[in-house]
């Protein structure tokens, strides 16, 4: 716990870690958060053999998700509760392979508009070298409720 993080902050991170443990592609791939406070997030993956491809090395698709996770975070607390947030462009790029360690997503939200935000995203290994570089475009709106025939 971060004591500089609003009381109002703090609820939303430790709801965020919560939500992304019980999430299907949390436990899937192992994220956990580190930490999330308004237009930023950190989430780390544990490198295991069910995330590594045919050649030893992790998946790209994986690497793709761990950020997309990390900045959807960042985008969401800046967001107030009951606001849907969708992926509607990703571009990531490929620096280094990761075999093994800890693998550190960092987002951070660049500019958040009325219906859209963009985010970026550094993938780094335990050795803090940068893996990955992703930016991302998120859709906002509300969540809307389905009527009932």
């Amino acid at each position: 716990m971060r004591p500089h993080l609003s009381k109002l902050a703090r609820l939303a991170e430790s709801e965020f870690a919560r939500r992304l443990r019980e999430s299907n592609s949390g436990r899937l791939f192992g994220f956990e958060l580190e930490a999330a406070e308004p237009g930023r997030a950190v989430i780390l993956m544990r490198v295991r053999p069910k995330h590594r491809q045919v050649h030893g090395v992790v998946h790209g698709g994986i690497l793709a998700a761990l950020a997309d996770t990390a900045a959807g975070v960042a985008c969401y607390m800046l967001l107030p509760r009951g606001t849907r947030l969708a992926t509607i462009e990703m571009k990531i790029n490929y620096l280094e392979p990761v075999e093994k360690g800890t693998i550190v997503a960092e987002a951070r939200v660049l500019r958040k508009g009325r219906t859209t935000a963009v985010a970026e995203c550094d993938v780094r290994d335990a050795d803090g070298a940068l893996v990955a570089k992703s930016l991302l475009t998120f859709s906002i709106g509300r969540i809307e409720r389905r009527r009932r025939s």
